[in-house]
């Protein structure tokens, strides 16, 4: 069975036992989250909410709180002598999905 949830607004496909990374939760390690559930997809039954499936949930449980990849920000103008270099790390959550609710 797998489950299209939304958070951050980004959808995102999971099935249990699923490691992902979400936008930043407001939440400590080891606490547990549920999201609410867009589709839900199984062997031949394909359920879609208006917009959510109605007593269905995805659980999942927060790993760690972790930072992406440094990018770098650079502005410049041709022949004015500007520049301007700034760096930029995007924080995530990372997510295990423990359950899905149907």
């Amino acid at each position: 069975m797998y489950a299209i949830i939304e958070t951050g607004g980004k959808q995102y496909r999971v099935q249990q036992g699923d490691v992902i990374f979400v936008e930043k939760l407001n939440a400590e390690p080891e606490t547990t989250v549920n999201f609410d559930v867009l589709l839900l997809g199984g062997e031949k039954k394909l359920t879609v909410g208006k917009p959510t499936v109605e007593g269905a949930k995805v659980e999942g449980r927060i790993l760690a709180q972790t930072r992406g990849e440094k990018i770098v920000v650079f502005k410049y103008k041709a022949k004015k002598g500007y520049r301007r270099k700034m760096g930029h790390r995007q924080p995530y959550t990372k997510v295990e999905i423990t359950a899905i609710q149907a």
